[in-house]
């Protein structure tokens, strides 16, 4: 979330980031609560100030006097407790519209209602060519037996899928190389729970607003609050140190969470349903840095985060390209979001494969992430996540990308070591 005062101080920055995000936020509303908030606030210390006061009197006095000082202190405890009840439905409503109200979209950011708008920066490697009718995915891995769908839907129902033999190698390949890669780069690679409590979705800024895209899991008893399964193991990792007061030292936290991912995919009735580009449970390696809270150094970060999946590409022979995402493609969190989309030859169009953003403060004051800086003053972190590679959707454009004519598929030269020295996947 933003800090409360900061919007005070800048409403009009506010209510433009909202209106270029599309997104409905009512920053006039929270001022005025806020106000009336401060009010009584304002009203409570008084009277316990007089409280206070008339108290150390009371000893001192006798006769009337005393009746009368004791019947206003009666009075001011029922003022005092009149403020207090007060402001418990104000504080209430004012944290409701925090965690909904939007963080400003960068400068560079392209105004736009959705990925329609996005902006191509750059691409990346030559588009495949063949010499022959080639096929997608799917045709692929029943040809190579490495994908069943219709039994996994028959277990689980749509948007469900089984590898298989060499699909599941190919897979862990791929996943390994970029475990591999992101440690090479000094990243601490974390196996994390994907199984949450609500907290960390909304401390990550997934809730409000993806709930009806997120796996709930009621809690049987009423002493707890329902458990949540996570749709990127960056709501577990960024979530890890919350609560916490870091030391400057230990700046910047890059680690790599592992996980399989969980999602709903609800409103997608109808669109990629073929396949396994649209799936209701992958598996994920996610970058996570938590540093200073420094612009500069996050648009570092976000470069570098950014880097590190490209560089994987590269390793995978795939072509790609990155975008800016639109201010209506990026969250209600996201500051500025990058996405990576390889070059999928069977839908003949990119497909997204990554999601690099940045937050400021956003996170990390929804989940009281904190540091003390060289001066030893108390600040909120700064956090920054990226896909480090996501499968099986990287799948789609390495196979459909290094296939040959007879269905055969060659594997990159980056994934044989985790493939015993093979060279081809063949029917």
């Amino acid at each position: 979330m933003l800090d409360l005062a900061w919007i005070r101080e800048h409403p009009d920055v506010v209510r433009e980031g909202a209106e270029r995000k599309g997104i409905a936020f009512d920053v006039d509303a929270l001022l005025r609560l806020d106000e009336e908030r401060r009010q009584l606030i304002r009203l409570q210390e008084q009277a316990k100030a007089e409280q206070n006061a008339l108290g150390k009197q009371v000893a001192t006095l006798a006769g009337d006097s005393k009746q009368q000082a004791l019947g206003r202190l009666k009075q001011l405890k029922g003022k005092v407790q009149e403020h207090t009840d007060g402001l418990k439905p104000l504080k209430a409503r004012i944290q409701e519209l925090m965690l909904a109200c939007p963080n400003p979209p960068a400068d560079e950011v392209p105004v736009g209602p959705d990925e329609s708008a996005n902006k191509e920066l750059r691409t990346v490697g030559e588009k495949p060519t063949f010499d022959f009718e080639p096929k997608d995915h799917v045709a692929l891995m029943q040809g190579l037996d490495i994908l069943d769908i219709e039994r996994a839907g028959k277990l689980a129902g749509s948007r469900s899928y089984v590898l298989k033999g060499d699909g599941v190698w190919l897979e862990q390949a791929v996943l390994r190389l970029a475990m591999d890669m992101i440690t090479e780069r000094g990243f601490t690679l974390l196996s994390v729970p994907v199984v949450v409590k609500e907290w960390a979705l909304r401390g990550t800024a997934y809730f409000p607003g993806a709930e009806e895209q997120t796996y709930r899991i009621a809690n049987p008893t009423a002493d707890d609050e329902d458990s949540w399964l996570v749709g990127t193991s960056e709501v577990s990792v960024t979530a890890l140190h919350a609560g916490e007061i870091l030391d400057h030292a230990q700046l910047p936290l890059k680690y790599a969470g592992l996980s399989p991912c969980f999602r709903r995919e609800a409103g997608t009735y109808g669109k990629d349903t073929r396949g396994v580009y649209r799936v209701h449970q992958f598996n994920k390696v996610e970058q996570v840095i938590v540093d200073v809270a420094d612009q500069a150094t996050s648009r570092e970060h976000h470069q570098a985060i950014l880097d590190n999946a490209e560089a994987v590409m590269q390793r995978l022979g795939l072509s790609y390209r990155v975008v800016t995402c639109s201010t209506g493609d990026m969250g209600r969190g996201a500051r500025c979001k990058y996405d990576i989309e390889a070059w999928m030859p069977g839908r003949e169009s990119y497909g997204e494969t990554h999601s690099a953003t940045r937050f400021h403060e956003y996170q990390a004051r929804r989940l009281n992430l904190r540091y003390r800086d060289a001066e030893g003053k108390v600040r909120f972190c700064h956090t920054l996540n990226n896909t480090v590679i996501a499968s099986p959707r990287v799948l789609i454009a390495l196979l459909e990308t290094h296939q040959q004519a007879d269905g055969s598929v060659v594997i990159p030269e980056a994934l044989r070591g985790y493939m015993g020295g093979r060279e081809l996947l063949t029917p």
